[in-house]
């Protein structure tokens, strides 16, 4: 009986069959309502998106996304307040949420694979209020950081005393950046594979390097070993608390700043319905995309722990450039030459990769966002190559707010907007694991049979209980520190903490302006578009 009772809403085979390879084109033709029938959630407009990315493409493009300047810069300041041991197993356990969100969101973009999948699955398996609070702070996070990662590169080319004023580089390489896109995702996808190719050939050969460093390789021959694992030890105490509290303290504040460095992982789901043949190359993409960013973090958070003892005063040097790298601090202690230069060199292309991919995401997420919606219209547009050029510019032009970086006051100013910008991932990350246990609850009343569909996620829906716990944990408890003996600051508290209410506010708007319900087993949305 219970089978019959869900009939209505499951498609036919329980499977849903895969989609055309061909591009979305006309499936509706709703002129009324814009050319699609809105209470078809996530189908695209007639002239939508086209799937030229292929899986080499998808694959550099998440892994190129991920490796930034939180692994060549980010772990300096994590290896400071954890210690070698703090490190690794903040990044070794953080890795494993990071699957939990990875996984979850495998299966279900390979059996729905729509525009717009981050705002989308939220929208039709829990509240269309959660799509919309998810999709609009996850827009902002990415929009923002557009100007963040253009001042980091500014930054970056400092390191060289080039006699050029900043507002100069912050001109160019935004608008380079933005170039970028506006050719078309097959360009942008070249574009990123190249710079991706860079980052992993980098990081593969500072690993290498760490290690003939630590065994005796450099120019001084000095054999490190598990020296600076005794002296100064394995963890650091916090703020200086003693015992298993302070040694904690300092493992946990490791692992927030690896989830954020870790952000960027989840973006296989945005580009995948420009993806050819996505029910395959996204689960290879997914699984592959995660082993890799997994082994670069973990081995590099190993020979980092390795080279350079937590205590080195130049690990929170706090310029911005490679000079307060770990791995540039262990290359100066071997007094090996030039090799900062180029390693600051491939941190510029790391901040100048990601400005590019963050206006690609930012635009991804408008137009999701248009499909649903839950947007205006006018960001919905796409020209006749599949690019959704308004959201491009809606999504490029926050990148201006670098400029502010050129005044001390409105730096301040600018420093709060990217702050509040970081959380915003880590929102998304919770929604995709809360939102794939109700979509297997739905399965499950729909007796669908998950050894059938082409990606299974393992542990389930185990490990989305895992990952919604632990995100909790990580939002709630960001900005801890300000709460220790001495430490409180009201700009680190309302950095930390001012996202919670804004994603409750604009829940809590839509919520109440379209009286939107909890979406019941019975309701949920499997379909997809027919194969025409």
């Amino acid at each position: 009986m219970a089978q019959k009772k869900y009939e209505h809403a499951v498609p036919q085979p329980l499977v849903a069959p895969p989609l055309p390879l061909k591009d979305f084109e006309v499936m509706f033709n709703d002129e009324e309502n814009g050319g699609y029938l809105p209470e078809k959630v996530g189908h695209p407009p007639p002239k939508a998106m086209k799937r030229k990315l292929k899986e080499r493409q998808l694959t550099m493009m998440s892994i190129g996304g991920t490796i930034g300047t939180g692994l060549f810069l980010g772990m300096g300041s994590s290896l400071n307040d954890g210690g070698p041991m703090g490190l690794l197993l903040g990044y070794l356990i953080m890795g494993t949420v990071v699957c939990s969100v990875q996984m979850a969101l495998g299966e279900m973009i390979t059996y729905m694979p729509c525009h717009g999948a981050l705002t989308t699955f939220p929208a039709r398996f829990v509240d269309p209020a959660l799509g919309f609070s998810v999709g609009w702070n996850y827009w902002y996070s990415f929009a923002i950081c557009v100007a963040g990662e253009v001042t980091a590169a500014a930054i970056v080319v400092d390191y060289w005393k080039a006699p050029v004023s900043q507002g100069v580089w912050i001109t160019l390489f935004f608008v380079t950046a933005c170039a970028i896109n506006f050719f078309g995702v097959k360009c942008y996808g070249e574009f990123e594979c190249v710079f991706a190719a860079v980052k992993v050939f980098a990081i593969t050969a500072l690993v290498v390097l760490g290690l003939v460093l630590n065994l005796g390789g450099g120019p001084t021959h000095e054999f490190i070993g598990l020296k600076y694992w005794k002296d100064p030890g394995l963890f650091r105490q916090l703020n200086d608390i003693p015992g298993a509290s302070g040694r904690f303290l300092a493992f946990w504040s490791v692992f927030i700043q690896a989830a954020y460095s870790f952000l960027g992982s989840e973006t296989v789901a945005l580009a995948a319905a420009e993806t050819e043949n996505p029910r395959k190359t996204v689960p290879r993409a997914i699984k592959s995309v995660f082993y890799r960013l997994l082994l670069f973090y973990v081995a590099s958070a190993f020979v980092i722990g390795l080279v350079v003892p937590f205590n080195d005063p130049q690990l929170l040097g706090g310029t911005g450039d490679a000079s307060s790298s770990p791995f540039v601090i262990a290359i100066n202690r071997s007094k090996i030459k030039i090799l900062p230069d180029l390693i600051n060199a491939v941190v510029l292309v790391s901040a100048y990769s990601a400005t590019s991919s963050e206006v690609y995401c930012g635009s991804r997420v408008l137009h999701g966002l248009v499909i649903d919606r839950m947007a205006p219209q006018i960001f919905g547009k796409v020209n006749s190559s599949g690019n959704p050029i308004n959201a491009l510019i809606a999504s490029a032009l926050p990148g201006l707010l670098a400029f502010m970086n050129l005044s001390e006051k409105s730096g301040t100013v600018f420093l709060w907007l990217v702050n509040i910008s970081a959380m915003g991932g880590i929102f998304t990350w919770w929604s995709v694991c809360l939102t794939y246990i109700r979509f297997h609850k739905g399965l499950k009343a729909r007796g669908v049979d998950r050894d059938r569909l082409d990606y299974k996620a393992p542990f389930q829906p185990y490990l989305s209980y895992y990952g919604v716990v632990m995100l909790a944990a990580i939002i709630l408890m960001s900005g801890f520190k300000v709460f220790l003996n001495g430490q409180w600051s009201w700009g680190s508290f309302i950095g930390a903490y001012i996202t919670l209410p804004i994603f409750g506010l604009t829940y809590l708007f839509w919520k109440i302006y379209h009286k939107t319900k909890l979406v019941t087993i019975d309701q949920m949305d499997f379909s997809v578009p027919d194969e025409k």
